[in-house]
């Protein structure tokens, strides 16, 4: 049976889009490089409308292995990120899923992520009409009962104008901490921080979560180069809650009583951050 002039043509121009699917509809991954106890992938869900691409960086570890937040606690090495061989891009912005407190031998507490983590990044172009050519070296440590450090180079190209879903990638989204005022009133938050004399002295954070869900509290100090012990439950009843914090680990040169402190409140599936004042 002989099709029509249109019938013929239609079935061309199926064959065309099936022989070429657009960029649009399509998330870019890298392929996993191997490093010895971790594999590392970069992903994107493409460019929106603005130009600005949604990334990630996925580490997959060993079984029981672990890395680290931004700030390691008592022991670790956080990651880190370097993107100068990429171009057309402007800035690439980690954000930081919620952590977890994992103990270390010697009572001995860290702060990072056990068997896999996804760093959501925002990419921004230099010129929003053309690709970004993405290119990652990240070293990190990847711990168990030993430390390895390790290092990776991953690489995707980001086409402008194609920004989709992409559901890994918004999971981690999820776990990133929203930025909370003292003043909300949603759960969980931070009530309070006040300052108790002492040598050292110590901050008593009070805070509000919801009850039966578990819970904790990581502190940070004004600047990157602080090393605050990890807080302490000291007291939890009805969905209240307070930590101690002693107040170590200025930086050279700093005052040793920090103004304020940075606090990563996680409860359940939901994290808070929260810049609060030493009253």
């Amino acid at each position: 049976m002989l099709s029509s002039p249109a019938t013929a043509l239609a079935q061309i121009l199926v064959a065309a889009l099936l022989a070429f699917p657009a960029t649009s509809a399509r998330a870019v991954e890298s392929p996993w490089v191997k490093t010895d106890k971790a594999d590392i992938r970069l992903i994107s869900a493409g460019a929106g409308a603005d130009g600005a691409s949604r990334a990630g960086v996925e580490i997959r570890m060993a079984r029981g292995w672990h890395t680290y937040w931004r700030y390691p606690g008592d022991a670790g090495i956080p990651p880190r990120f370097d993107w100068s061989g990429s171009s057309n891009l402007a800035a690439a912005e980690i954000r930081w899923p919620a952590p977890a407190r994992i103990a270390v031998e010697g009572g001995i507490e860290s702060i990072g992520y056990t068997d896999s983590v996804l760093f959501p990044v925002l990419i921004r172009p230099v010129d929003a009409a053309k690709p970004v050519a993405l290119r990652l070296r990240i070293d990190f440590g990847v711990c168990d009962k030993i430390c390895i450090p390790a290092s990776a180079k991953v690489a995707i190209d980001i086409p402008p104008g194609s920004g989709k879903r992409q559901p890994t990638l918004d999971a981690a989204e999820a776990r990133v901490p929203s930025v909370a005022k003292l003043a909300d009133d949603a759960l969980p938050r931070v009530i309070a921080a006040k300052l108790e004399p002492g040598k050292p002295p110590r901050a008593l954070i009070e805070i509000a979560v919801t009850p039966g869900k578990p819970f904790d509290l990581f502190a940070e100090g004004p600047a990157g180069d602080w090393a605050l012990p990890l807080p302490k439950l000291v007291e939890h009843k009805d969905g209240r809650a307070r930590f101690a914090i002693p107040i170590e680990g200025a930086p050279s040169g700093a005052s040793p009583t920090p103004v304020k402190l940075r606090l990563t409140l996680v409860s359940g599936s939901k994290a808070v951050e929260s810049l609060v004042p030493l009253d």
